[in-house]
């Protein structure tokens, strides 16, 4: 039986495949991967791989890291970080030193965003009834 994930994956893919006004046979095509594969995709019966995932996604020309989610290879979070680390590194606007300097800076952001979190929830089971 397949998965609630990969059920939802398939009905994901049928919807911007349509979407796109690709048949199933345009979007094999496109991505490179077989008809009757990617038809059990879209019917949750085969769960593909990342890079099945990747090349489908380029063809209907959407975010891989959605379609990950959507298989459950990477969690909501994960894919916000890799979202944003892709939008800071495509900007022309910006030069590579730039994009590096913004992307410490992210990453800095969230380490300490995450030890004061850490810290707080360490605080909370310290002391339940503080509010």
């Amino acid at each position: 039986m397949a998965s609630l994930n990969v059920g939802n994956l398939g009905d994901y893919l049928r919807e911007q495949r349509r979407t796109a006004q690709l048949s199933l046979r345009q979007l094999a095509e496109a991505a490179g991967v077989s008809n009757p594969y990617l038809s059990q995709i879209e019917r949750g019966l085969r769960k593909p791989s990342a890079e099945v995932l990747q090349q489908v996604a380029k063809a209907l020309r959407i975010s891989a890291e959605t379609l990950y989610v959507r298989a459950g290879i990477l969690d909501e979070k994960e894919r916000e970080e890799l979202e944003t680390r892709a939008v800071i590194l495509a900007d022309p606007s910006i030069n590579e030193r730039q994009k590096q300097v913004l992307l410490q800076i992210y990453d800095s952001f969230r380490k300490e965003n995450a030890a004061e979190n850490a810290a707080g929830t360490a605080a909370e089971q310290a002391h339940p009834t503080a509010t």
